[in-house]
């Protein structure tokens, strides 16, 4: 199987999560929800965009976009 099949296999695979995930109520089911926004954030900008193959550009949108994700989730969990 290539590359992009498996990303796209995996992409349909955390969209099914979020689903299940986004049928319960609560602070860990936000919490699950952003983990998988994350998921899915990596698995384009890694697998689409390729920038997993560029040196250093994959965590530079990753830990920002992973400390924007836990504000929200705080501000929800305060909420």
């Amino acid at each position: 199987m290539d590359r992009l099949t498996r990303n796209w296999l995996m992409l349909i695979a955390l969209i099914l999560a979020t689903v299940a995930v986004a049928t319960q109520d609560g602070r860990i089911a936000a919490a699950g929800l952003l983990v998988l926004a994350w998921a899915k954030a990596r698995a384009i900008l890694g697998g689409f965009l390729h920038l997993d193959r560029a040196p250093g550009w994959l965590p530079a949108f990753l830990v920002p976009l992973a400390l924007w994700l836990c504000v929200v989730w705080g501000l929800a969990a305060v909420r």
